[in-house]
């Protein structure tokens, strides 16, 4: 027995995907998302669950991390059944990468960032702020912390 195919407007098919109707069309001019076809003699586009099964898809997607022209390429992947289970692999085994690096940066911010805490807290007199003072002077702290942009 076949579904009923749903059509959406652009407003019902954001609201169902929990998106607002800007990022469905900033999704349309990227490519990510087809036009979809203009609905009788309204010119009302005429979206789909097909549509609204690729915003879903986009929204997780971003939850874990990817950006939106690595979405296009696991879009494209979906598209490409046969050899699409081995690059979705390396694709995600790369962004897992690049996680662990950003995991290893904020760390490091995290340690320079309690440093400079801790130069404050142990400060006797309020004369002078020493986060302040290493900000504006540069430290061994800031520059061994690294800001994560070195990349």
């Amino acid at each position: 027995m076949r579904r009923a195919m749903n059509t959406y407007t652009i407003g019902r098919l954001a609201k169902a995907a929990g998106v607002g109707v800007e990022t469905v069309r900033y999704y349309e001019r990227r490519g990510l998302i087809p036009q979809p076809p203009r609905a009788g003699g309204s010119g009302w586009r005429s979206y789909s669950d097909e549509h609204l099964k690729i915003l879903r898809f986009i929204r997780r997607s971003q939850r874990l991390g990817f950006s939106l022209d690595e979405i296009g390429d696991l879009l494209e992947l979906r598209e490409e059944q046969g050899r699409a289970c081995h690059e979705v692999l390396a694709t995600v085994q790369l962004k897992r990468r690049e996680i662990s690096d950003k995991i290893r940066d904020l760390r490091a911010l995290q340690g320079a960032l309690d440093g400079l805490a801790r130069r404050c807290e142990q400060q006797e007199t309020p004369m002078s702020c020493p986060i302040l003072e290493a900000l504006e002077e540069g430290n061994e702290l800031i520059d061994e912390g690294g800001s994560g942009n070195e990349h």
